[in-house]
């Protein structure tokens, strides 16, 4: 079961408050009613300061006033709430071995021991296994007063050995539904069988039926068929529905147990009247018919509708299930300067981790000896693997390709990079859009109105219906009931937000909240960082122009100079020089002067290396090479000057270069329809020049760190909604002021707490997907819930049977299954198109599976 979590509570901004969050695992919710129950019966806990409940994830979000602690909205406290509304609070499930038992009465006395816990929901104890399974409300008990009690009982208690691991494959259990939907096929095969044989049994047009109705033992048989159907197979309908009525709301299940209970009522009645000959009560607005079946029958395609929307939404929760399975379960170690095989939550931070080709990496870390190439494809959604040297960062869950290596393990645990990639996506998982908001509003409204209206139908069909009076007014009354569960409407949106940000997370793309995922939906203008963002982030080689000789020749005297600089133009020229394999010379006497270059002896010669200014004050005379310079500069590019002796070496060139893709992906935003500006503290002649060949429009250079937000804001009180994308770091201010802030990530620090949306790859081809990811989702949503209230509003008139008057004189043979003899709709096909209506809105909300990204 989900453990509960506590944090603080964050603004768009990224500020905190002093306000606490509590998450815990609700069940037995079914539709968007259910959502409003919970959220009512929560907000009235003293303490509590409200309380957010997310159906397809099945969890309340509760912010509670003040510290935890201190707060009188105590975890018993919430437990009791939702389960007097009706609901239960899914419990931690700790497994403790059990020593001393000898006959079932050690069993009695070990349970009562601990049921008397506080916050323990359920014990029960194996006398064969000598273990003992406990349910207990997230948070209130611990397994050391578990353990407390029993000793206390004259008996022995030790926890069995739990991991981070097993918890979050417990939580991927739980959200895969196999226990819940194997529970709700039996019920629906037992109710499914029973409805058949039912049916079978009391439809009037099958000859058998009428010789087989006068019978008064038949009917009690059928009587007995019926009935663990309606209160077996139809127990959870009863004990949710009645649940939330005893709290003055009402739900999906409680319209069910009407419905179904008015038919098996009625029939029942019925078959008591039939016995006793009382023929005079029989002919008073009464059809000589039993409807056992049509209870039956319903029962069992609605839980034939949940066991397959229960299977839809376990694949909506796929993408983290596979998070979740990516975590190796072992890892090899070196201590005491051996090779040791340990389980993975036995690795600690520091620790010297070996892996061979083909293995998956079990933590983070640094890689200290070896040369690889790594898959990091189902971290960052990157295809191509990355090649691994001494010193580069390695994630968990990523496949070794080809080389042996050894790292140092920097995260384990929770703090690894795949544990916070699984987090944020929970995170986002749990949260409500505006737009969800509306439709728990409408759908807490919605229940008793369709009661209302049933009740209203029953009254008036009895009075001005047809003969059977009574009988048309209850099978109206009841296709009322079942056909307006607004189930549908409270999966439309949570459905929706659950496999888009799956799916974002499968390539790379991290959401933080459902808000951030509609906001970007509606965005206008992206600002864009320069550095970082559109290119690489540190500067590199692009030209080596020599006035005599080769180009290696002049490379080698500037990179030689620059061997012991720590400049970042003089690191570009030295990695050049590494990569080309050009061999260095050994200089002497290094000097760096500030704000205009480098200089220092080789073989003898006097070697300079800076800028135009250092060039002529040393009295060099630079001829052509100033108009190269210039040249350099108008393509965004340093152009360093290089002298040997007395005279010019030669020009190199280094910028900052763009990322691949950018210019594409530029292209593609403005596709989009969206306005792309390029925000840097560049000079104006370098950023202009990266923006020509970006294919950005707008430029705004020079700006210091501290006015960009201004400038995030600015845009804003024009009316556009505005989307920032940056380094996370350098940009905070920016990033907070924007709607919707997107940091560029590395795939190593996914921990941007103040980001909106956090990009793995760190490319703008993720950019693109951002937006195309919401603008698909939103429009998802917003088909769920038109096709959502399209039914109800379309359907519910034909239930409370406004085509009588059309089908009044005959029904046309073809729809006689349908409508009946006289136009009113069949209560069957009522659940039928109910269960219909949640499979459909789930099942549109799995197409965003497919949706490319990249």
């Amino acid at each position: 079961m989900a453990r509960p979590t506590t944090s603080t509570k964050q603004s768009n901004t990224g500020r905190s408050s002093n306000e606490k969050r509590l998450t815990i695992p609700i069940t037995g919710m079914t539709c968007a009613s259910c959502v409003a129950t919970i959220e009512k019966a929560l907000e009235g806990v003293p303490g509590v300061a409200s309380a957010s409940v997310n159906l397809s994830t099945e969890k309340a979000t509760i912010t509670l006033e003040g510290e935890l602690t201190e707060n009188p909205a105590s975890l018993e406290a919430l437990t009791k709430a939702v389960s007097e509304a009706g609901y239960g609070v899914g419990g931690r499930r700790t497994t403790l071995s059990i020593g001393g038992m000898t006959c079932a009465s050690c069993v009695a006395t070990v349970e009562k021991a601990l049921r008397s816990v506080p916050g323990v929901l359920s014990a029960s104890v194996n006398l064969a296994t000598e273990k003992a399974t406990v349910e207990m409300a997230p948070g209130a008990a611990g397994v050391e007063d578990l353990i407390r009690s029993v000793q206390e009982s004259g008996y022995s208690a030790t926890p069995e050995s739990a991991s981070e691991e097993e918890g979050l494959a417990e939580e991927s259990q739980r959200l895969s539904k196999v226990r819940e939907a194997a529970g709700l096929w039996r019920k629906f095969l037992a109710a499914g069988l029973g409805g058949a044989l039912l049916f079978i049994g009391s439809f009037d047009p099958f000859p058998w039926v009428p010789p087989l109705m006068a019978n008064s033992a038949y009917l009690l048989l059928l009587w007995a068929v019926a009935t663990p159907i309606q209160f077996w197979s139809g127990s959870s309908f009863y004990r949710y529905g009645f649940g939330a009525l005893q709290h003055g709301s009402a739900n999906m299940n409680t319209l069910i147990a009407l419905g179904t209970t008015a038919a098996y009522v009625y029939s029942a009645v019925m078959v008591v009247l039939e016995i006793a000959g009382s023929d005079a009560l029989l002919t008073r607005g009464l059809e000589r018919a039993v409807y056992f079946d049509t209870s039956a029958i319903i029962i069992a395609l609605v839980l034939l509708g949940r066991y397959m929307e229960l299977r839809a939404r376990g694949r909506t929760s796929e993408a983290i299930r596979r998070l979740i399975g990516l975590r190796p379960e072992s890892a090899r170690v070196v201590r005491d300067g051996e090779e040791r095989e340990v389980a993975i939550s036995q690795v600690a931070v520091g620790d010297v981790v070996v892996v061979r080709p083909g293995e998956r990496i079990p933590v983070d870390g640094v890689v200290l000896d070896g040369y690889t190439s790594v898959d990091e494809s189902m971290i960052s959604g990157e295809s191509l693997p990355v090649e691994k040297t001494v010193g580069s960062s390695v994630i968990g869950a990523t496949i070794n390709k080809t080389g042996f290596v050894k790292f140092r393990a920097t995260r384990v645990g929770k703090d690894t990079t795949l544990s916070q990639i699984v987090r944020l996506v929970q995170e986002a998982q749990g949260s409500k859009l505006p737009i969800q908001r509306l439709a728990d509003l409408v759908s807490a409204y919605f229940v008793p109105i369709v009661i209302a209206v049933a009740l209203g139908a029953f009254v008036f069909w009895l009075f001005f219906g047809p003969s059977p009076a009574l009988t048309y007014a209850l099978l109206t009354s009841v296709a009322i009931l079942i056909i307006a569960c607004p189930c549908a409407m409270g999966l439309a949106t949570p459905t929706a937000i659950m496999v888009s940000t799956g799916r974002g997370a499968e390539a790379g793309i991290l959401i933080r909240n459902g808000e951030a995922l509609e906001k970007a939906s509606k965005i206008t203008t992206v600002v864009l960082d320069k550095t970082g963002t559109l290119t690489v982030g540190r500067p590199s080689v692009t030209d080596v122009i020599p006035l005599q000789g080769k180009d290696d020749e002049l490379l080698r005297l500037a990179a030689s100079v620059e061997k012991g600089s720590e400049h970042p133009l003089g690191e570009a020229i030295v990695r050049e020089a590494e990569v080309r394999g050009v061999g260095l010379l050994e200089a002497k006497g290094f000097q760096a002067v500030p704000g205009q270059g480098v200089q220092a002896q080789i073989n003898g010669a006097k070697v300079l290396l800076g800028n135009r200014a250092f060039m002529e004050a040393q009295g060099h005379v630079l001829d052509g090479l100033v108009k190269k310079a210039e040249e350099l500069s108008t393509q965004g590019k340093t152009a360093m000057f290089v002298s040997s002796g007395d005279g010019m070496a030669g020009i190199i060139g280094v910028a900052d270069t763009i990322k691949p893709g950018a210019a594409e992906a530029i292209a593609r935003l403005k596709g989009l329809g969206l306005e792309v500006i390029m925000l840097t503290g560049d000079n104006r002649v370098t950023a202009e020049a990266i923006a020509q060949q970006l294919g950005v429009d707008e430029v705004v250079a020079e700006v210091l760190p501290g006015d960009k937000a201004a400038k995030v804001k600015e845009l804003q009180e024009q009316g556009k909604a505005v989307a920032m994308a940056g380094d996370g770091i350098n940009d905070a201010p920016a990033l907070a002021q924007a709607d919707v802030s997107i940091a560029m990530g590395t795939g190593t620090d996914v921990a941007m707490e103040s980001s909106d949306v956090v990009l793995m790859r760190g490319d703008l081809a993720s950019l693109v997907g951002v937006f195309g990811l919401s603008r698909r989702t939103l429009r998802v949503i917003r088909q769920n819930l038109f096709w959502a209230m399209f039914y109800n509003v379309a359907l519910i008139p034909v239930a409370a049977g406004v085509l009588y008057p059309v089908f009044k004189d005959g029904v046309p043979g073809g729809l006689e299954f349908f409508f009946g003899d006289v136009g009113f709709l069949n209560p069957v096909l009522a659940a039928l198109a109910m269960a219909f209506s949640s499979v459909s809105v789930v099942s549109n909300s799995l197409r965003l599976r497919r949706l490319k990204l990249t």
